[in-house]
């Protein structure tokens, strides 16, 4: 048995606040502090994390669960969760040492290279994530589909996902991310041949779409999404689906904003059309428009979402 990698001590008496915060305890490192270092921008500012008792009560509860089933029996299938669940709390430096634990004890597995990718893309470290997206492509070739249970269940409880859309779907995000536009647009072809379902097709067409329009190959961009239908079942991906509907001119781009960045429930809605907008009027030479609504998406704070760190990249490249 391991030292657990994230102890997390949480009161909740009474008497408690709101603005009490959870104290953390690493195996090698004790901090009171409500906000923890995770990283770095593309634009130089520092990125923390922080854990609330209160707001993140039912997240602490799975952690601990997840935690304890680890105890109870240590699979591959165990660990993975308590760094997902880690993440799911924000705290990528602990679902990282959690994840790598996984790859040594578990070195033939592609599930843990799957998910450290993912967040060291979180915490801007593309490079390594793009070397643990290629060697759990090498190991998952050639083996079945396999479904990827979801952490924060959709509406419906329907997994969409599976394992390999979510290795080919990062890997291009983290060359988009890097400008590698042609090693991306790879990436999301052989993402293509794996997204079974609408909401995975336009999610994949979406990042396609938009590699293809850097890439100078606008022909090319309106002809893959032109198989797009706005009778598509779209359980999850709204946003990505609103977004290509307004490529096709099928929606203004004034429809796209009707989400309010201020909820927390809508604000990854936000993120996620707003860099969409902004890259739209990136394309058209508006540059003014497009880094102003960059902006905003900056605005809500949300950092570990993808459309905040490409709208991250792009202002970066703009200053």
């Amino acid at each position: 048995m391991i030292p657990r990698l994230l102890v997390l001590l949480v009161i909740l008496s009474a008497c408690q606040s709101e603005s009490k915060k959870v104290n953390v305890q690493l195996d090698h490192m004790h901090t009171s502090e409500s906000q923890v270092f995770q990283g770095f921008s593309f634009l130089g500012d520092s990125l923390f994390t922080q854990v609330d008792s209160v707001s993140q009560k039912a997240q602490l509860e799975k952690l601990q669960l997840a935690e304890q089933a680890y105890e109870d029996e240590q699979t591959l299938e165990h660990l993975i969760w308590i760094g997902r669940r880690e993440a799911y709390l924000g705290r990528h430096d602990l679902a990282i040492k959690t994840f790598s634990k996984a790859i040594k004890d578990f070195p033939t597995a592609y599930e843990p290279l799957r998910h450290r990718g993912h967040r060291y893309i979180s915490i801007r470290k593309l490079d390594e994530a793009i070397i643990d997206f290629e060697k759990a492509a090498r190991l998952m070739e050639g083996l079945p589909i396999q479904i990827e249970e979801d952490g924060l269940p959709n509406a419906l409880n329907i997994p969409l996902s599976s394992v390999q859309f979510n290795v080919w779907y990062h890997l291009g995000l983290a060359h988009y991310l890097k400008g590698d536009f042609e090693k991306a647009l790879a990436a999301y072809q052989q993402c293509m041949q794996v997204s079974d379902n609408d909401d995975l097709i336009v999610a994949t067409l979406d990042w396609y779409y938009m590699t293809l329009v850097k890439l100078d190959r606008m022909e090319e961009a309106k002809q893959a999404i032109s198989i797009v239908r706005e009778d598509m079942e779209i359980i999850e991906n709204d946003a990505y689906f609103r977004r290509i509907l307004m490529y096709q001119g099928k929606i203004s781009p004034s429809d796209l904003m009707t989400t309010n960045k201020a909820s927390d429930e809508q604000r990854l809605q936000y993120v996620t059309q707003g860099y969409g907008l902004g890259n739209h009027y990136l394309a058209l030479g508006d540059t003014l428009m497009a880094k102003s609504i960059f902006q905003h998406v900056l605005e809500t704070g949300y950092w570990s979402a993808f459309g905040y760190i490409a709208s991250e990249m792009e202002l970066a490249k703009l200053e």
